[in-house]
């Protein structure tokens, strides 16, 4: 019983930290944002920190819903199920940025970096 207690209480701090390093990570998307034009370097580094946010974001869900009892193992699996449990409405962007995820950290393309 000790052991499934503290299980439960790491789980529960687990998605609370998560939280606040997704805060910080969202901040500095942000504001990477309000800057234009974008130099290559800028540009690269927007792009790290949309990769590092999304990462953090679908992780947070995962951690919360893991927190619910359920069990999700993808990043599709978590926005899903945070989409019909209404934790989240735009379920579409979500996916969408999931792509964008996708085709940013897998390669380099310009016109790619661009449309993100």
């Amino acid at each position: 019983m000790h052991l499934v207690l503290r299980k439960t209480i790491e789980e529960d701090v687990r998605w609370i930290q998560r939280f606040s390093n997704f805060e910080r990570a969202f901040l500095l998307f942000q504001d990477s944002l309000k800057t234009e034009p974008l130099s290559i370097l800028e540009r690269a580094g927007l792009i790290q920190f949309f990769e590092m946010t999304f990462e953090l974001s679908w992780k947070l869900l995962k951690d919360y819903e893991e927190t619910e009892g359920l069990i999700v193992k993808t990043p599709k699996e978590a926005i899903k199920q945070a989409f019909q449990s209404g934790l989240i409405s735009n379920g579409h962007d979500w996916i969408d940025a999931l792509q964008d995820r996708n085709l940013t950290s897998h390669t380099y393309n310009e016109e790619t970096a661009i449309a993100v």
